[in-house]
């Protein structure tokens, strides 16, 4: 125990259940610039009929507004990795930034569908570099000590981004034109980028390091399989569901690629993404999890809008406005998940998170068309609590046991789960719904709604055993690995 100074209390650099105010301040930078990835990932969505209406083209022609943005993002998330280990976290992040920046404007100036497509792809680049980077850089700072607190605070715009996000373009589009969900974006990118120069440590390699090598037939491999799987997914529509040769062919495509991959990368330390990690069991459960939970979150947020919308008869912002309790309830619950994260483990902080959340969604599979609006809204500040407290054990465990050097493709992995499972649950729900409200009347398409919410809660409930294999109540570093940790940075 360290001894306390003259005033009674011990230093926080000697006290290990403080937080260095360098990772602090390392999160707070790298946070600003996130926040226009984050909402801008999402503020989209509510515009896909002003812009086609603006730009006159058809709403299949402008989906590809938001698709070719997450296709561009998952063709970047798994080389942070490699270039972090060329260019350092500080100008990879200032250069990925730049680039989203770069990305906004263009988007904000474009003529037409096409021109505002080609620029979103640019945004995505930038965007997906920076997601993954973002934990990898206060997860090495915090060099594994109270990854609970740093994480509640380095991921809370990324929870609220799916809920608060529409509520924005929503606002935006009512005071100003589209152009303006793109120029939101400026002031956070230059002051991010300000931020990050004073602030992030400058960690180049040396000059005398060797230097990594872009695994260029894992890049062939992985990269399109997963922009595959996720375009696959992404065009699950209408009656044929999964059986259409739009949704088969990418779907079927991008298994084989990843399939491709996995063979490739498994004998290979250098690969594009050190799938050996997976021995890690901490990992490998989180990961599972994580994939679970981008289901239940981006699920239900096909679900929910279109419940206040169809059944309840809001309007987009109306709608957008009533998910504002379960933004609520993330932020309530997210600190005091990352403290018990740090003091009991990952495992049943995530078992209670998950239990909550399955128990909260339930009122929506049994409700009516007259169902007071209160009890939705309590409702969803619980659900709030359930899924906030679940996600930082889940991000957190990620990261036990592994190396410095091991963190990137940590982040890398999880990443790509959340995102993957938010499309399955999107185009697995997107079918159910169409099937258990296609034989509905108008005045109950409720019944149909709730049939669609009996499978979130399905989803959500198998979670919860899952978080069994989540590590317990992390050991106490001893001095010796402290010390050897802190000499990786």
């Amino acid at each position: 125990m360290s001894a306390p100074n003259r005033t009674g209390t011990v230093p926080a650099a000697l006290d290990p259940d403080r937080v260095d105010p360098a990772v602090w301040r390392l999160a707070f930078t790298v946070i600003v610039g996130a926040l226009a990835v984050v909402f801008d990932t999402t503020i989209v969505t509510v515009a896909i009929n002003d812009l086609a209406k603006d730009l006159g083209a058809s709403l299949s022609t402008i989906q590809w507004v938001s698709t070719a943005y997450l296709l561009a993002v998952f063709v970047a998330i798994p080389l942070a990795g490699w270039a972090q280990s060329r260019l350092g976290g500080k100008h990879l992040w200032i250069a990925a930034l730049g680039m989203f920046l770069l990305g906004s404007v263009l988007c904000a100036s474009a003529w037409s569908a096409t021109s505002l497509i080609v620029f979103r792809v640019v945004q995505g680049i930038g965007g997906g570099s920076m997601m993954p980077l973002m934990v990898t850089l206060v997860i090495q700072a915090a060099k594994g000590r109270n990854i609970g607190k740093v994480m509640a605070t380095v991921t809370r715009p990324t929870a609220l981004g799916p809920i608060l996000g529409p509520v924005l373009g929503g606002i935006i589009l009512s005071l100003a034109d589209w152009r303006w969900l793109f120029f939101v974006n400026i002031p956070f990118c230059v002051v991010g980028g300000w931020l990050a120069w004073r602030n992030l440590p400058d960690d180049r390699p040396a000059p005398d390091r060797p230097r990594a090598r872009l695994d260029i037939v894992g890049l062939l491999l992985f990269s399109p399989g997963v922009a595959a799987i996720i375009y696959g997914l992404s065009r699950v529509e209408g009656s044929a569901g999964f059986t259409s040769a739009e949704v088969l062919v990418p779907l079927i495509g991008g298994l084989a690629l990843v399939g491709g991959f996995t063979a490739w990368a498994l004998p290979r330390a250098g690969a594009l993404v050190n799938l050996r990690l997976f021995r890690h069991r901490a990992l490998a459960s989180s990961s599972a999890l994580v994939f679970l939970a981008g289901t239940t979150l981006y699920g239900a947020m096909l679900l929910l809008p279109l419940y206040w919308q169809q059944v309840r008869g809001e309007d987009a912002l109306g709608a957008g406005l009533l998910l504002i309790p379960q933004g609520v309830g993330a932020l309530i619950a997210r600190t005091r998940a990352g403290d018990y994260t740090d003091r009991i483990g990952p495992r049943w902080v995530a078992f209670a998170g998950f239990a909550l959340a399955t128990a909260a969604t339930v009122p929506f599979a049994v409700a009516t068309a007259d169902t007071s609006k209160v009890l939705f809204m309590a409702a969803l500040l619980v659900r709030g609590i359930g899924m906030g407290a679940a996600m930082i054990p889940l991000t957190g465990a990620a990261y036990f046991g592994l190396g410095h050097k091991e963190i990137p493709d940590a982040s890398i992995i999880t990443r790509v789960a959340q995102q993957i499972g938010g499309s399955v649950g999107t185009a697995v729900l997107a079918v159910i719904l169409q099937h258990t409200t296609g034989g509905h009347t108008p005045g109950t398409v409720a019944d149909g709604f709730g049939d669609a919410f009996w499978w979130s809660v399905a989803f959500t409930a198998v979670a919860v055993p899952l978080c069994l294999l989540l590590p317990g109540r992390p050991k106490p570093q001893a001095p010796a690995d402290k010390a050897e940790a802190e000499s990786a940075v």
